[in-house]
């Protein structure tokens, strides 16, 4: 085959959100049988990115196409997968590569949103109507105020097109408010039932946490019933959507929006950030393994130190003054 497509993924110590990720790769290659379908991390998991592209080129791709496995167009979209993709492509000068960009929000993710939240409302405990409800939408969080931004559109479509009697936003990390803090205000509005949706592809260390606080709060609140939605996961549009990225990358030339990127404009409080240059940030932690893989090491005797990395790094981002803690 002349053409390989190459999924790239963030990358996670969770071995579940690896299996998981590798799953919606299985739901992509049975969507294109016409080409190969290759995986890689820019951390921890393996193969990483270039052994990937490596794999691609050994079976016999003469054209890469590089698609994100992420949502929004952050630092690692930004900066980090265009660093790994420039540099496998100066190495390789016969071979033709091309870089996608991101999920984004479009109709299908919409769609793959608005049934995973009615699924969770499915498990509630009582008939209530939507207006009666409270939508808090999590994102990742990063120092990208645009991507951050993109969660507060995402809510804010789901609340209209929905008919929720509220919507909130929350992020896992470096972003603020952070879970706890965004539940605690929103149990101030006196609605008797809130969602909590994490906006993720994959589980992981992430998602985990924001559950992990939900269910602080639910416990400390039995008098408002809080329900966890599932995330995105291998939902069909979500893999209908890779699939579009597929032949967007293939047929045109698929242009991330950069009106507010922090990298190219000077987007006020991060005026320092224009210009800089793409680089990759996850040499100390590429292809080191999962939690898994390299508990199985130390049981061995090998691998004793330890790279305590947060899958929500970017964690020296700015100090927030409010809603840090949570408490």
């Amino acid at each position: 085959m002349d053409t390989g497509v190459m999924v790239c993924g963030h990358g996670s110590r969770d071995d579940e959100a690896i299996r998981e990720f590798e799953r919606v790769a299985a739901g992509i290659r049975a969507r294109l049988p016409a080409v190969e379908v290759a995986t890689g991390y820019l951390e921890f998991a393996r193969p990483t990115i270039r052994d990937g592209l490596e794999a691609l080129k050994g079976r016999g791709a003469r054209r890469i196409l590089a698609i994100p496995g992420m949502l929004f167009a952050a630092s690692h979209v930004k900066n980090d997968l265009p660093w790994e993709i420039n540099s496998f492509a100066a190495a390789n000068p016969s071979l033709e590569l091309r870089f996608g960009r991101e999920l984004a929000i479009e109709p299908k993710l919409l769609g793959a949103a608005a049934e995973r939240i009615a699924e969770a409302e499915r498990l509630g405990r009582r008939a209530l109507a939507r207006r009666d409800t409270l939508l808090l939408v999590v994102g990742r969080g990063t120092r990208d105020p645009d991507a951050n931004s993109n969660i507060a559109k995402l809510a804010r479509m789901l609340w209209e097109g929905m008919g929720f009697g509220w919507a909130e936003t929350a992020f896992s990390g470096v972003a603020y408010p952070l879970v706890e803090p965004a539940l605690k205000r929103a149990l101030g509005l006196g609605f008797p039932r809130i969602v909590v949706f994490p906006y993720f592809l994959f589980t992981g260390v992430l998602v985990k946490r924001i559950y992990a606080a939900a269910a602080r709060v639910a416990a400390r609140h039995g008098e408002i019933e809080l329900l966890n939605a599932p995330y995105l996961n291998d939902h069909p549009l979500v893999l209908d959507c890779f699939a579009d990225r597929v032949a967007e990358t293939v047929d045109g030339e698929p242009k991330m929006n950069c009106t507010l990127c922090k990298y190219r404009a000077q987007v006020i409080g991060y005026e320092a950030e224009r210009g800089a240059p793409q680089a990759a940030h996850h040499h100390h932690v590429r292809g080191i393994g999962t939690d898994g893989e390299r508990a199985h090491r130390h049981g061995n005797g090998h691998d004793r130190h330890d790279h305590r990395h947060d899958d929500g790094h970017d964690q020296h981002g700015h100090d927030h003054p409010h809603g840090a803690g949570e408490g």
